[in-house]
């Protein structure tokens, strides 16, 4: 069937009542680490599954290529980390920390069932043994406190300004549960800088480093991607006395 058939049967389906809904138009894309970041010469490839009409959760978004490059970059410091992906969607950047030697935990919104099962089946695809964990940020549900990442990850985020002060006392509260933890974050400028520093001064977190995310990503990703990105890596501005 083509896509344009396969358009048109899901509006009829959706127009009788009684059916089932329409299944999810998706694809899988490839992506390339080390040597030319090319199917003809790579040392790592990590296939998604995304959805096509562009779910928020399940579609790769540029700071998650940005952020998953720098994991594949940074990998000695992953091999045999802690590793915990808020947000992860598609979960491109944990998916490169498990292949590179982490023990991985991707999390998304616990009720969001249908980007959970996806991020599983991501896995499966991959081989890549993550536990896949429902995580709310600002709820304080139990598995929360069973995790002690030496690294969070976090693309973009940091897109929706009425939920920035949530996952900081998310963030805050990891860090905090993880004495010398560090927060890796990729976002667009488009989230306002200053309100991020507000938070990170508000919430006790002070800045490690900040990147230009195209800075060290391989021309052949950067020519694809658009917009200014930022990596930053955070850290708590004091740790508490044990």
């Amino acid at each position: 069937m083509d896509s344009a058939s396969a358009s048109a049967s899901s509006s009829e389906a959706e127009e009788e009542p009684g059916r089932a809904p329409p299944p999810r138009m998706t694809t899988v894309s490839r992506h390339y680490f080390g040597g030319a970041s090319a199917e003809s010469d790579h040392d790592l490839r990590v296939d998604i599954v995304e959805n096509i009409e562009e779910d928020y959760g399940m579609f790769v978004w540029p700071c998650s290529v940005i952020l998953a490059e720098y994991v594949w970059q940074q990998r000695p410091r992953f091999s045999r980390s802690r590793v915990v992906e808020l947000g992860a969607g598609t979960s491109l950047p944990g998916l490169v920390a498990a292949k590179v030697g982490a023990d991985v935990t991707l999390t998304d919104i616990a009720h969001n069932a249908e980007v959970l099962d996806n991020i599983r089946q991501i896995c499966s695809l991959n081989n890549a043994n993550c536990t896949v964990l429902g995580l709310t940020w600002g709820d304080w549900d139990e598995p929360v406190f069973d995790l002690h990442p030496d690294i969070i990850l976090g693309a973009d985020v940091l897109y929706d300004s009425a939920k920035f002060d949530d996952l900081f006392a998310t963030v805050t509260f990891l860090l905090e549960n993880s004495p010398g933890a560090v927060f890796i974050t990729t976002y667009h400028n488009r989230s306002g800088h200053h309100l991020i520093e507000f938070l990170m001064v508000k919430w006790g977190l002070k800045c490690l480093k900040l990147l230009d995310g195209f800075s060290f990503l391989p021309s052949c990703k950067a020519e694809s991607l658009q917009g200014n990105i930022q990596l930053v890596e955070i850290t708590l501005e004091k740790e508490k006395p044990k």
